[in-house]
């Protein structure tokens, strides 16, 4: 059963508020509903249509075994995309995109394993064992450094079977990485942004906190989905 969009709580959340006329993107016309004031504002209708087409990707795609990344670097949608990925198990990224997250995996897979290695380290008390305290508390200052920068990729399974991003714009070299692979990108995209950069764009503000939040929640509602359906061909 695919998850069910409710227009009206796109409205209450501001999700058709786009930003202003003077900062708009032609390509975004298709979904531009109309002006107010010197703002424009998104089609609805577009969004839920958008969304209908992104999420039973999502599900199929969790449903299969692979991973969803999700990407939101931006102040909002920060804790909004962590809370979603440690909800469904899925990986992350909230801080700052460190080049080739997803296309230099030579590099990514040796500082993973380095933190992983430190980690054991230092959960077995091998780390406190050998060397001072403040030496310790310096290896402790490495693995948080490292965790802050990769920790929400820790468990990614090689290349992921999708990429959702909050914000077209902001965390653009997460979607030329993902295209480069030729990982699917679903992404919010806003009035001032280009949709044809993503496989599906989701017309909608991409920096009201309620507005992300509400479309993160539909995304979390299509992995789960995904989960079930695989929980249900591994039970047969």
């Amino acid at each position: 059963m695919a998850v069910k969009v409710d227009i009206r709580a796109l409205l209450e959340a501001g999700v058709h508020f786009g930003h202003k006329t003077s900062r708009w993107h032609p390509k975004m016309a298709p979904y531009i509903h109309s002006k107010r004031q010197d703002s424009h504002i998104i089609d609805l209708t577009k969004t839920v249509e958008a969304l209908e087409a992104a999420l039973p990707v999502i599900t199929a795609t969790v449903a299969a075994g692979k991973q969803v990344l999700l990407v939101g670097t931006k102040r909002q949608a920060q804790d909004i995309v962590r809370a979603a990925a440690e909800k469904t198990n899925q990986p992350f990224v909230t801080e700052r995109w460190m080049g080739g997250m997803l296309t230099n995996t030579e590099t990514m897979v040796s500082r993973i394993k380095h933190l992983k290695t430190l980690e054991k380290k230092m959960d077995t008390g091998e780390l406190a064992n050998r060397y001072s305290k403040l030496e310790v508390q310096r290896f402790q200052e490495e693995i948080d450094d490292l965790n802050k920068k990769y920790g929400g990729i820790k468990d990614l399974n090689g290349k992921p079977g999708v990429v959702f991003v909050t914000d077209i714009l902001e965390d653009v070299n997460a979607v030329r990485e993902a295209k480069k692979l030729g990982v699917p990108v679903v992404a919010i995209a806003d009035t001032n942004t280009d949709p044809g950069t993503v496989d599906y764009a989701i017309p909608a503000n991409d920096d009201a906190i309620k507005g992300i939040q509400l479309i993160v929640d539909y995304v979390v509602a299509a992995i789960e989905e995904g989960k079930a359906t695989a929980d249900k061909k591994e039970g047969n």
